[in-house]
């Protein structure tokens, strides 16, 4: 529903990925926006222009010489940035980006979260992808651009919306995990292991979080969780009121699926009065799970697991998850998100799955403040250990933990300590019909791209 009279917000780091999205949602119910950012560059800063939203560079605190209706403080924000202190001096209203969605756009939608350590994205495009594809219509804000959509985030006036319901922390001032403001109805629990080192000091705390998301599902909402993972079932140990939808790779499951292909390119799909078949151009176990949640969720919605499984095999990806950069000297080239031991592994494993013998090269840059903290050190080498060649970036300012440089190399895990000397060593070390994974949730210096670039010359 449009706004009868404009009004005006400022979203203080405006250029990520959520706070993007959230700008151009505001734009579409009316408001008036502008942002700051400390990078304010092309692909957002292009596409927030082209919404009419002006964009200052930096967090100096001339930007709060006029009033606003509110301002919208992104999580990337401190306490000490100059702006920052003068909005806390001042009488200005302010919120936090998630906040800011749940009471202006998704207190009015029947929401569809999708929560977990891994999977978020890829779940959220499957099932905005399902619903678009059967005619509901759906608004979505997700962490990654949906090859289907071409965008990350729209609101419609339609009564679905899809959101990547993040555990991480809504801002400075307040810090619950963003989905506790999503006001959900349904809710996918895909998964629940540690992560964001950076924030949460053990796993505990983050099955807390998980639970006060739990508690904000209504009793008229659903449910839909991984019957796999013993963390999840903690959490729901603790009191759900909600009614509640399993889903998994047997029959304990109320939906699940059964691999008809050891790669699970192709798999049947059941629930107690539906079954489907679905053949589609993902692979690996971890994919399958995510595509049975979407499904389950959509049957939340109406549609039929037929429907859904059609759908999916139409779906195109995402960008940056497994996304295909290019081939030349027939070396394939793929670009992914992955950044987590566990999420590392699923990743190598499914793709060994379906390219047999051909050589594997999984090239790892760790960027996250969990990795950089060390809080997977111990997991990592053997996450690579399936690739035919691994190889993991060790810049000089990245402070492993003591031994963890020896136990990379023990594992038989090459290191390198530039981007250059990366891609010589690939040019080096990739066969003829070679499969190469980057993997990094950082722009990695734009290797994948470029080394292809090296391999056309």
């Amino acid at each position: 529903m449009k706004l009868q009279k404009q009004q005006k917000i400022h979203i203080l780091g405006i250029c990520g990925t959520f706070m993007g999205g959230l700008a151009a949602l505001a734009r579409s119910l009316g408001y008036q926006v502008s942002g700051s950012d400390k990078n304010v560059y092309p692909p957002m800063s292009t596409q927030l222009e082209n919404l009419d939203i002006t964009m200052h560079q930096g967090y100096d605190d001339s930007v709060l010489n006029q009033i606003y209706d509110e301002v919208v403080v992104g999580n990337v924000m401190t306490r000490g940035m100059p702006v920052i202190e003068s909005l806390l001096n001042s009488q200005q209203y302010f919120s936090s980006g998630p906040q800011w969605l749940g009471d202006h756009l998704l207190r009015q939608k029947k929401v569809f979260a999708v929560a977990g350590t891994h999977g978020k994205t890829t779940t959220s495009s499957m099932l905005a992808w399902i619903l678009e594809d059967n005619n509901q219509n759906p608004g979505f804000l997700i962490g990654g651009v949906a090859e289907d959509f071409g965008i990350s985030a729209r609101n419609t006036d339609a009564d679905a919306f899809v959101i990547e319901a993040d555990e991480y922390d809504s801002a400075f001032f307040d810090k619950r995990s963003k989905f506790v403001h999503y006001h959900a109805d349904v809710a996918i629990l895909n998964n629940l292991e540690y992560d964001h080192a950076d924030i949460f000091p053990n796993l505990d705390a983050i099955k807390t979080q998980f639970h006060h998301f739990v508690r904000t599902i209504p009793n008229n909402g659903c449910i839909i969780i991984n019957n796999e993972d013993k963390n999840l079932k903690e959490v729901i140990d603790m009191g759900y009121w909600s009614k509640m939808v399993t889903f998994g790779s047997n029959d304990l499951a109320d939906v699940w699926a059964h691999a008809k292909q050891l790669d699970c390119s192709e798999f049947e799909i059941f629930n107690s009065d539906d079954t489907a078949v679905v053949k589609w151009n993902l692979s690996g176990k971890h994919n399958m799970l995510n595509g049975i949640a979407a499904m389950a969720a959509a049957r939340e919605q109406g549609v039929s697991l037929k429907n859904s499984a059609a759908s999916l095999e139409k779906f195109k990806g995402i960008k940056r998850r497994m996304e295909f950069i290019g081939e030349a000297q027939g070396i394939k080239i793929f670009d992914d998100f992955a950044h987590h031991p566990t999420a590392i592994a699923t990743t190598i494993e499914g793709v060994k799955q379906s390219i047999g013998d051909r050589q594997l090269v999984a090239v790892f840059e760790p960027r996250s403040n969990s990795m950089r903290a060390g809080a997977h050190a111990h997991a990592l080498p053997g996450s690579l250990t399936k690739a035919d060649c691994a190889i993991v970036m060790n810049y000089p300012e990245l402070k492993w933990q003591e031994g963890m440089v020896e136990k990379i190399a023990e594992a038989g895990i090459k290191q390198v300590a530039s981007v250059e000397g990366l891609l010589s060593l690939l040019k080096d070390k990739c066969e003829k019909d070679a499969h190469v994974i980057f993997m990094s949730n950082g722009s990695f210096d734009n290797a994948p791209r470029r080394f292809l670039d090296l391999l056309k010359c």
